[in-house]
């Protein structure tokens, strides 16, 4: 009797676990509820006066759109005044005032409600941010059974253990504290810690990490840190503080806010007064006045800077990747170096056979290997088996029914298949006292010894099958490279002019096969999250603008650190995804050389623009102040210069733009349908 392999158990939790959600809702935020009325505001206003309704009618809610969308910024412009420091939040409120007292109402309406949208977004994204890092600190269980030198055990809250206590971990437990094994074997999903892609056998003198998810053995573990400062708490800390000492970026107008402003306040003012005290009329020169306030206004100069970025980031969200703000847009394009993750990021995250090596004598072939050990490994749900049994199904392979099954932490699985014991699990284990086998066995043993070796020199995970004692066979397990990668770091290196670098905390024999691979040279492995943030500070002390592009727990205090930050979008963690400036929702890697090319063009657009805006604003200023510029013609010049740099902005929504960006990127890769096993196999068995 068979079982056609269609149904499998329950697809175990995400790799390393994922913390509980918090998420601020948008209109718990005051800033979101106020950008909100303005625009509805604003939005009901607008309609009233292009349809010719009475003057009170939108008059009264374009003031409720003043009121509701300008108080927050103005208040905080006149809080930064009586710091004797001008920023454009309060020019833009009573630029807004003053459209409204020369009839240009609407104008003024419509830039308080982008000034309210935008405070709204950026109080968002920082309230998601501080959620996700306190939902970190909920991987780590908030009890734990701690071990009494009576034998007794008691449960305690994780923060009243000491160091020096014995604490027990049972099956599918989380570990409650830092410290080491005294006891036990067992394997532990510490994904969250080292973004290792499968689970570290733990035994006697391994250390364990709080917030780590045990498999199916128990542990006694002594604590060796204070809950306050585990490697879990400490990645909470990292990120908070990368957080909050990242230099603050600004977009360029920002960073010229403060003279800019200065200088048009001074300015309007002595073209007001120095008339008057030459004896010019007090109407002439208000209106004189006025209008050189409205050619000078950097309404063109500020549409110069965000119509090109954000075009690009509506671009670039159309092709799956999501840049969180204008600033960041910007800074993308600044960057000449890359540091990249490898679990989850240059790979795809899920171990996959890549080898079946039926041994010789055993009479098997590939499939005949590989039903055995899917149909003892069936019941399991280890990420080993579950990559056997997968594969066993994309063959479309009949599984014969398993009896009697085992699982040792630490060794394997046992089964009864077909009336023969098939034991699958770690060739160091299984081939235990080999030395005393008879010397047939023992040759078998020495062959699968060395298979077995030699794909662990590879970097692949082997895995043992043995028929009543006997091996049968090696699979070979590895986390797959995904298809892009190998072009993606290619292209990385040429826009940057630098070869990205490997930061990863796996092991290094697998992180030099893959970085092999890919074209990587400088590989730092076996990293713990202070050791990738290190990395990055680094490469930054020396010069460099880095961006970080990783997917796990682990990686955010580096892409909090880094001058930039992109995260894999669909296998990220909640933490990595609000700590990183970018997100790339469908995991095509390639999309990031391409996003970068796309920054660059945008940066190219802004000085443009701001070229064209500098022309117009200084012809009209000197119109003015040297001639008599009449008011309908300075609005229609500064209104035309807007027009003119919004719409050369809006060159990068255009197909054409993403093409030629990515030309300097990857091509896109469709990805071979073929089986999954890797020509050295069949290399290997023809030995």
């Amino acid at each position: 009797m068979s079982a056609t392999l269609t149904e499998r158990p329950a697809a175990a939790a995400p790799r390393g676990g994922a913390a509980p959600k918090r998420r601020t809702r948008v209109f718990a935020l005051a800033e979101a509820r106020w950008a909100a009325a303005a625009t509805v505001a604003f939005l009901t206003a607008l309609p009233l006066q292009l349809a010719s309704a009475p003057a009170w009618a939108w008059g009264s809610l374009y003031a409720i759109a003043y009121a509701t969308g300008g108080w927050e910024p103005g208040w905080a412009g006149l809080q930064a005044l009586r710091e004797k420091t001008l920023d454009v939040d309060l020019l833009m409120i009573v630029a807004a005032i003053g459209a409204a007292s020369i009839g240009q109402v609407m104008d003024g309406a419509l830039l308080i409600v982008i000034f309210a949208t935008s405070g709204a977004l950026e109080a968002l994204a920082t309230a998601r941010t501080q959620d996700s890092v306190r939902g970190l600190l909920d991987l780590a269980p908030s009890t734990a059974t701690r071990l009494l030198d009576d034998g007794g055990e008691e449960t305690v809250a994780t923060e009243d253990l000491v160091v020096g206590d014995t604490i027990l971990i049972r099956p599918g437990e989380r570990v409650g504290a830092d410290g080491r094994v005294l006891d036990g074997a067992s394997e532990i999903d510490q994904a969250t810690i080292t973004g290792e892609p499968l689970p570290a056998a733990k035994q006697q003198g391994d250390e364990v990490f709080a917030g780590t998810l045990n498999g199916t053995g128990a542990l006694r573990v002594k604590v060796e840190r204070d809950a306050s400062d585990s490697v879990i708490a400490r990645i909470v800390a990292m990120v908070e503080e990368a957080s909050e000492t990242k230099a603050p970026t600004q977009l360029f107008i920002e960073r010229v806010e403060q003279r800019y402003s200065l200088g048009m306040v001074f300015a309007t003012l002595a073209v007001f007064l120095v008339p008057l005290a030459f004896g010019a009329a007090v109407t002439g020169s208000l209106l004189r006045a006025m209008t050189f306030m409205i050619v000078a206004s950097p309404c063109a100069v500020v549409l110069a800077t965000m119509p090109p970025l954000l075009s690009a980031i509506a671009n670039a969200g159309r092709h799956g990747v999501l840049v969180k703000s204008a600033v960041v847009m910007e800074r993308l394009g600044q960057v000449d170096a890359v540091a990249l993750d490898k679990t989850g990021t240059l790979t795809e995250g899920t171990p996959r056979i890549t080898d079946l090596l039926p041994l010789a004598g055993s009479g098997l072939d590939e499939d005949e290997l590989l039903a055995l050990a899917a149909a003892a490994e069936h019941p399991s749900e280890h990420p080993l088996a579950r990559a056997v049994v997968d594969a066993a199904r994309r063959r479309g392979l009949d599984l014969p029914v398993a009896e009697g099954f085992a699982s040792t932490p630490g060794i394997g699985v046992t089964a009864t298949v077909s009336g023969a014991v098939i034991a699958v699990g770690a060739p160091a284990r299984l081939l235990a006292g080999a030395a005393d086998a008879p010397s047939t066995e023992a040759e078998g043993k020495a062959e699968a010894t060395a298979v077995a070796e030699e794909l662990e020199r590879d970097g692949r995970t082997a895995v043992l099958v043995q028929r009543d004692g006997v091996p049968v066979g090696v699979l070979g397990i590895a986390d797959r490279l995904r298809p892009d990668a190998a072009a993606t770091v290619t292209a990385l290196a040429a826009l940057t002019g630098a070869a990205p670098v490997l930061v990863t905390g796996d092991n290094p024999r697998a992180a030099a096969r893959l970085a092999t691979e890919v074209g990587i040279t400088d590989v730092r492995a076996g990293l713990l999250p202070q050791d990738k943030v290190a990395a990055v500070q680094e490469q930054e002390r020396a010069g460099r603008k880095v961006l970080v592009i990783g997917d796990g727990v682990n990686d955010a205090p580096a892409l909090a650190a880094a001058h930039t930050g992109i995260a894999m979008g669909r296998a990220g963690s909640d933490l990595a995804l609000e700590t990183a400036d970018a997100v790339v929702v469908r995991d095509e890697l390639a999309t990031v050389p391409t996003v970068i090319a796309l920054s660059r063009a945008a940066r190219r657009l802004v000085v443009q623009n701001l070229v064209i805006a500098s022309v117009f604003i200084s012809g009209l200023v000197v119109w003015d102040l040297v001639a008599t510029l009449p008011l309908p013609l300075g609005v229609l010049g500064h209104e035309g210069s807007t027009v003119i740099v919004g719409l050369n902005g809006l060159r990068l929504l255009r197909e054409s733009a993403w093409k030629r960006a990515g030309a300097t990127g990857p091509r896109p890769v469709q990805e071979p349908v073929q089986k999954p096993v890797q020509e050295p196999a069949r290399a290997r068995r023809s030995r």
